[in-house]
């Protein structure tokens, strides 16, 4: 998993952040929390999912690789600031590029995914 340098937080997020990062790094269940990431969908600009699906055995470590990369971009405190963090992140590209290349500039532009 990789996470976005500068990313997007809801209100609610950014009161518990670090404790929502920590839980999630162990694999601990998340009441109410959601991930922006980068849609593997080219025709989706950004798929949001709660932070329990990273139990999944679809996203587990296999043989040290990972089933699925994941590029989160924002966190958000249930699933309508879910939904403003989307329209933020939407907004934020929008208005710096002029398109909606979401996934061009936040892994190419001058604030990567690290």
């Amino acid at each position: 998993m990789k996470w976005y340098r500068n990313l997007y937080l809801g209100e609610g997020a950014k009161q518990a952040k670090y404790k929502m990062f920590g839980r999630i790094r162990r694999g601990r269940f998340q009441l109410d929390t959601y991930l922006i990431t980068l849609s593997d969908n080219p025709d989706n600009l950004l798929d949001m999912f709660s932070a329990n699906v990273l139990k999944q055995p679809y996203f587990k470590k296999q043989k040290g690789i990972h089933a699925r990369e994941i590029y989160v971009v924002g966190l958000a405190k249930g699933y309508a600031e879910g939904l403003e963090v989307i329209t933020a992140i939407i907004d934020d590209v929008y208005q710096q590029t002029g398109a909606f290349d979401i996934p061009g500039y936040l892994k190419f532009g001058r604030n990567r995914i690290r």
